[in-house]
């Protein structure tokens, strides 16, 4: 008798703190249902409808939103241009941080000041990144352009071209948030003991050898990090986009995220704008999903 007693009082308890689990991430899932999902069933609705943004009056059309995507020039464009912002400033950052953080995790005077100034565009938002960026490439008044004017050289308009365009954009987004990607490996390289490296020079392994074969298989998780978040980030990006072409000359320079603000409040499609905001989403799980499980298998425990 004691012992059903015993064991009834445990799954009670056990049930109670079970249900006070649950209490604690109901206001988690709730805020998850309103501000995430039944956004994102709003717009698969919609995606289907003529609907312009503003009208109460709108009419289901089918997949005719999606079989456009597929004939439309200007989204082919913005498509390719996400995939050059997203994977080559994710490449550019990843590089660019580790090198950062291979040079910024010896001890030297002023590392400290280093690390920080490299940081710092991170924390400026990416529209204002942007307008600096305008105000020194800009044609008539650019620093730059005044800069090589009293060099005795000709201005150049740097943004009217839209592959030089759209390579400036990945450099600036490239450069305003390497220091994150750097801070993330500066982390990754503190967990490494120094003993592989100690027995690795005793051994009389070399510099290279040493970096392939004890660094870059213990840095897997901050690799793994850096590529998920500069990816999603660089396939999301629209502030510099809007501030330093809006998407000009004409629709050579346009990301995705900042078509879908075209569509919607210019072109007043609201209906074609979700269907591509629902493309854009299928297409960063699918990149990020399989770029994950890429990186993973090469992942090594220490």
């Amino acid at each position: 008798m004691r012992s059903n007693v015993s064991v009834g009082g445990l799954n009670r308890s056990r049930l109670a703190d079970r249900l006070q689990i649950a209490a604690m991430y109901a206001p988690a899932v709730v805020l998850f249902g309103l501000f995430v999902f039944y956004p994102l069933i709003s717009g698969v609705r919609i995606s289907f409808t003529d609907w312009n943004g503003y009208s109460q009056n709108y009419s289901f059309i089918g997949w005719d939103n999606y079989r456009k995507l597929f004939s439309d020039s200007n989204i082919r464009t913005a498509f390719v241009n996400t995939i050059i912002y997203g994977v080559g400033s994710a490449v550019i950052q990843n590089v660019w941080g580790l090198l950062y953080a291979l040079l910024l995790n010896r001890k030297f005077a002023g590392r400290t000041l280093a690390r920080a100034a490299i940081y710092l565009p991170v924390m400026i938002s990416g529209l204002i990144m942007g307008y600096i960026w305008y105000f020194m490439l800009q044609y008539s008044g650019g620093a730059l352009n005044d800069l090589m004017l009293a060099l005795g050289l000709a201005r150049v308009d740097w943004l009217a071209d839209p592959r030089r365009a759209v390579g400036l954009i990945l450099f600036i987004t490239s450069l305003q948030y390497v220091g994150q990607a750097m801070v993330i490996y500066l982390a990754g390289l503190q967990t490494i003991p120094q003993t592989y490296y100690e027995a690795a020079e005793m051994d009389g392994v070399r510099v290279w050898s040493r970096f392939r074969h004890i660094t870059l298989p213990l840095l897997a998780p901050a690799i793994i990090t850096n590529a998920t978040l500069k990816l999603i980030g660089g396939l999301q990006l629209f502030d510099l986009v809007m501030a330093l072409t809006g998407g000009g000359p004409g629709f050579s320079t346009h990301s995705v995220s900042t078509m879908i603000n075209y569509l919607y409040f210019t072109s007043q499609n609201a209906g074609y704008s979700a269907t591509l905001g629902i493309a854009l989403f299928l297409t960063i799980m699918a990149i990020t999903i399989a770029v994950n499980r890429f990186l993973r298998k090469r992942e090594v425990e220490h």
